[in-house]
This record gives C-alpha cells, structure tokens and sequence, in this order.
C-alpha cells in the first residue's frame, strides 16, 4: 500500500484483508468456487436486474447484465471451429451466419444507399458508422428489437482511396471520419422463427438514430461544472460534442445504454502548447506533449479547433467517460456521467448489490492499468424511473487492489502452478472519491474524477495486462475480468495476479467478492485461464485436459449464457490465426474446457458477443476487417462480407435446427 497520508482508512482496509485472507478464501470461494465447479448458490446470488423493457421478451440477453439464472450444466455439444486465416465468418457445423447491418448502411429514414467512392459527411450522419465493438439490444416483443452498436474509430485508410494522412486528407474526408464514430440504434427483426435477425428497412422506425463525435451532450455527477471542464465554448463546464472511440460498454436496470469511451488521447493535437501544468496529466493519459501534431493523427483540428490543445487545453478533459443514452428516446440528450471516473473506459457492466444499491464494473485498457467499480449512494428501485435515472451521479469510486497468496519465488514465470496449485488470492476495493468527498491525498473530488489513473496510482493499486471487459456470472455470482496482453511486462514486474512476463496472450481472471456481494469491499480471485497455444507450459485452462482444448489469444468482450458458460471474443490473436468466438464452462467437470466457436474474417477483430436470452441467438461485431499495413481500398486483404471493399459489420449466428447457441 503506497499511501504516504496520514488516512487510516487505506491502511485499515488493506489490514483487515491481509489478516483474514484465509478467512475470506474459506468463506467466499468455499461457498461458490472449488476446483471443479460451484455447490448451489441460489438465494444468495442477488436477483440479475432486467436490463431490458419487455419483462415477457426473450430477446433481452447476456451480453452484458447478469442473467435469469441457469441450472450448472454447461449444455455445450458443438464440434469447434478450427484455427484458421480465411475471409470470412466461420460456423460450427449445422449452424449459419448472416450480416445483420454494415458500414454505410441506411440507419435514418431517407438515408442514402451506401457508395463507397461517392462519400459524404452528410450521408454518414444518417448510415451505419464505421468499426463496431460493443452490442446489445433491447427488446420490443418477442420478433423486434433495438439494436445498440458503438463505432469506436475510423480507419481511413481503408475507407478513402489514395488516402495517406490528416494533413493531406480534404475536409470532407475528417468530417465523414467525425460522423463514422459514436453509435447506431436500429431496428431489427427476427427472420421467420429462427435465430436469424434481419435491419428493418421499411416503415417509421421511429427510434433508428445516429450518435456521431458532434452530437450535443451533456455532463452530470461531481465534476460537472469543473474548472476541469470548461472551454471557451463552454465556460460553465456543463456541455460537450459528441463521444470518441467507444468500445465495451453495458446496459442499466432502467433500460439504457452505457457506452464506454476508450483511446479518445488519439485525437488531439498541439500538446506541445498547453501550460506546463497540464503536462503530466496528458502524459499520463498517452498524449504528446512534444510534439505539435503527433504522427498518424487524423486532424479533427482542421475542422473544429477544440482539437488543438494549445488553444484548447482542457477540451481532452471532456472525453473519457462512461455515457448514458436511452435508446427509446431518440431525441434524448446522451449524458457523461463523470461519478465512474475517466480513463480509457471498457465496459460498464451493472448489477444489484445485496443492499439494493447499483453496481458498475469497470476496467481501464493500457498496459499496466487498473479495474475499477462503482457502488451508488441510493438503492435501485423496480419501476421508479426517475429515482433510478440519478443513481449514477452519487456514489463511491473504488479500484483494485490485489494480493497474492504464494511466495513470491514461486511466480517464476514459467507457467508452473504455485505450490497451492492456483494463482489466487485477496484483493480489496480502495475507495477513491464519493461525491465531493476525496479519499486521495492532495487530490480534490473533481480531480479525482479527471485524472482517476493518477488518483489511482496514488493509492497503490494493482497494475494489470490491459483489463478490458468485465462481467458477472449469472449463475454464481463470481465476476469475469479480460486481461488482453502485456508485452512490456518483465520478469522484474510479475505478480500472482500477472504471472507471465512479455504476457502476448492475456488471461481471464476470476473475482467472488465477499458473501457474493457486489457492494463488498473484500473479494477472493483466481486465475482460471491463462491464454495461448495449449502446448505451451506457460498456459492454463483450469486444469482442464490441454490436449482437448482450443487454443486462445488476446481476451477481449465476454459474456455469459443462462448455464454460466463464459464466452470470450478476441482481439490480436497473436498465434497467427484469424480471431474468434470462443466458450468456457466456469463450473463443473468442464470448467477449463475451452471450444472455439466462430472465426472472423482476415485481420478483424471480435467484438460483442451479446446471446438472446433463448439462447438461440449470438450476435457479434466484426471489427475492422482486412487491417493490414500497407491494405488500401486498391489493394485490399479482405473483401468481407460483400466480395468488395472490407466493411465493418454486426452479424448473427444460429443453429439451423432452432436449438440453443453451443448446442
């Protein structure tokens, strides 16, 4: 614990957990985890909020927000898809896929047909955005839905022919980049009585809206209003345009979207002229301050000046948060809520403490950076819309801090199990800020909130592998953290938690907090996945059988089915094949045992993956398609999904027979 303050409170939490780390392992993960499974749970897991409207649907899903419990087995009897580079989406046997909407499709009523060598800013606004990464839907009877999809960036050079860099692109160019990003509400609708869905392309579609980098927003919660936060645009700190590289994401009890804004440092230029004061917080959030227009930069300065920092130093400061949008309400104001911090967000996954309060689940995806969760100050209650459309502004902002329980010779980064034969541990929730109160020394609340990864570096928390998506399992109530890679970790750097130095392949790591309370500020982990090729001794699959498993890399989104099975998405295989979808049983004689269960085409990467609650249904998005160094839209290296130019797309996968995904 690395808190020079005189604040007990730090200590005594971290003194507490040491003391009653075997304590607490008996406890919780002798009530949920054992080594081959979970004993029943039952009444003690809290009741899964509904994320969605229609209490009788069954679209609404596990793509993000609990789920209706499940039964211990894992149901899956799927023969896996092998490794492989092929352009384009892969099935198991007897299922099927179709593309469910592309880059460029009309999303807005009157919106124009897609052409790629006839782009325009203005139709952008009104089509499909560019690369897609979180997914959900929400539910308007049993054969419609909503579709939300986020549009994290743009790859320009494979949306414009001849295409070299921002200072070269023309104007009409950065603005179709500016509305490519942000998110899309479509509708869809089931196709017959299968597991297919289809874009509605008729009819008012009266909810289809389009969020881009220019829609008005607003800010909410203690930092609204900030010194932080004000431009010359915006003296009173309270307003802001648009979202930038929203990638995980996750749904509230109430029905509307959280969607999470990540590497939003990218695209800002002139940090070499902000105010020398101002420097070590844009270093610590990845911005240049020495150069004036930092390499690969796409210019949105030459369009809006809020761009550039040395005129504008704190509009970076209005980016990197976790926004709320109501899908049902098209012309709705998407809010920032700054109580949940800023860093470079994934995920935002909530759930019921046992108390009532909400819970949100964060991570922050860089090398060496943090997990962190919300607990708000008010209960959630069913039904009280208004009361719960606050909960998010009051609250208390932890992160984490891990600890293992083997000796520190016996992470040696071979791979080798400790002697107690797990990378396990305790760990505790530090809080960092509630309301106005900060918990950090030297650090007002408002600060706290802006720069969270120094409030968070000065509380001594753990430094992670690129903590990404996180989840809750709906059957046992454990928590479900991907740590995607870590290539900068020496050997001098490992920890239980980070076991592996040069960490190319990433790992799943396994949190029951304390009494499978999501408000506890005490919680056991392990490690039951540690990714890469099976015949590589460093690797681990719960102690399953590696001769039968599947080999992964790079753990992005997960997700849960009913049964618990956790499935995993990849971004960056770094084992030379294409990226995939893939499931593992978390309980039972299965736990461990990983299949994997989609491809996606050459060069993209897995997003999603959202599962209908029928299960008979999987959704994911396929992220940037045939990114290659050196691919141009002359020279593509895919020509997915349309036999053309490479287009970004949310597609769905079924079984032909109407039988449950993994089936």
């Amino acid at each position: 614990m690395s808190n020079p303050s005189d604040n007990a409170y730090f200590g005594d939490i971290v003194a507490e957990a040491i003391s009653r780390r075997g304590a607490l392992r008996a406890g919780a993960l002798g009530a949920l985890v054992v080594s081959t499974g979970v004993v029943g749970v039952g009444a003690a897991l809290p009741a899964a909020a509904d994320p969605v409207r229609d209490k009788e649907s069954v679209i609404g899903g596990h793509g993000g927000n609990g789920g209706n419990g499940g039964h211990g087995s894992s149901g899956l009897k799927f023969t896996p898809v092998p490794p492989n580079k092929l352009d384009e989406l892969t099935v198991p046997a007897g299922y099927d896929h179709s593309v469910v909407v592309r880059w460029g499709d009309p999303v807005l009523p009157g919106a124009p047909a897609f052409n790629f060598n006839n782009q325009t800013a203005a139709a952008q606004a009104t089509q499909f955005g560019y690369n897609c990464d979180f997914v959900t839907l929400f539910p308007m009877g049993k054969d419609r839905a909503l579709l939300w999809v986020n549009h994290e960036y743009t790859d320009e050079n494979l949306m414009f022919r001849g295409y070299t860099d921002g200072t070269a692109a023309t104007e009409e160019q950065i603005k179709i980049g500016l509305a490519a990003h942000g998110g899309s509400v479509v509708e869809i609708a089931r196709v017959g009585k299968s597991g297919k869905w289809a874009l509605v392309t008729s009819g008012r579609r009266k909810y289809n809206r389009r969020i881009t980098a220019q829609t008005p927003m607003r800010f909410s919660g203690p930092a609204a209003g900030s010194d932080l936060l004000k431009t010359a645009a915006d003296p009173h700190g309270k307003v802001v345009k648009g979202m930038l590289n929203n990638c995980a994401g996750g749904t509230t009890p109430w029905g509307t979207i959280l969607t999470a804004e990540e590497n939003w440092n990218q695209y800002f230029v002139g940090g070499n002229g902000v105010p020398e004061a101002q420097k070590a917080n844009l270093t610590r959030y990845g911005v240049s301050t020495t150069a004036a227009i930092p390499s690969g930069s796409r210019r949105f300065d030459r369009i809006e000046e809020r761009f550039d920092l040395a005129k504008h130093p704190h509009e970076i400061n209005r980016f990197g948060w976790i926004v709320e949008i109501d899908p049902f309400d098209p012309d709705g104001t998407p809010i920032k809520r700054t109580a949940l911090g800023r860093m470079a967000h994934e995920a935002a996954t909530t759930t019921i403490a046992k108390d009532g309060k909400l819970v949100a689940y964060m991570g922050d995806d860089s090398r060496f950076e943090y997990f962190f969760k919300f607990v708000s100050k008010n209960r959630y209650i069913p039904g009280f819309d208004r009361h719960n459309r606050d909960l998010l502004d009051e609250g208390t902002l932890y992160v984490a801090k891990l600890t293992g329980d083997s000796p520190a010779a016996e992470i040696d980064g071979t791979g080798k199990l400790p002697a107690d034969g797990a990378f396990d541990g305790s760990g505790v929730w530090i809080p960092l800020v509630s309301g106005n109160k900060s918990f950090v020394p030297g650090m007002t609340a408002q600060e706290v909130l802006v720069f969270t990864r120094t409030a968070a570096d000065k509380v001594g928390a753990t430094k992670m592998d690129r903590p990404e998506d996180m989840e809750r399992n709906p059957v046992n109530g454990a928590i479900y953290l991907a740590l995607t890679n870590n290539t900068n970790r020496t050997a001098a750097q490992l920890d239980e938690a980070n076991p592996r130095p040069s960490n190319k392949h990433g790992h799943i790591l396994e949190i029951v907090e304390y009494r499978n309370d999501a408000g506890a500020t005490k919680f056991a982990w392990s490690l039951p996945l540690i990714c890469g090729d099976p015949n590589d001794p460093s690797t681990y699959f719960a102690g399953f059988d590696k001769t039968k498993v599947s080999p992964i890399s790079c753990p992005d989104n997960v997700a849960f089915d009913a049964d618990g099975n956790l499935w995993i998405s990849t971004d960056g295989n770094a084992l030379g094949t294409n990226d995939g979808l893939f499931v593992m049983p978390t309980q039972g004689k299965e736990r461990g045992f990983v299949r994997q269960f989609l491809t996606v085409p050459f060069a993209a990467e897995t997003c999603g993956p959202f599962i209908t609650a029928d299960q008979r249904s999987v959704f994911v998005a396929v992220q940037h398609p045939g990114e290659t160094t050196g691919a141009t839209p002359d020279a593509p290296t895919s020509r997915w999904p349309d036999g053309d130019q490479p287009r970004p797309s949310v597609a769905v996968a079924w079984h032909k027979q109407g039988k449950k995904i993994g089936s």
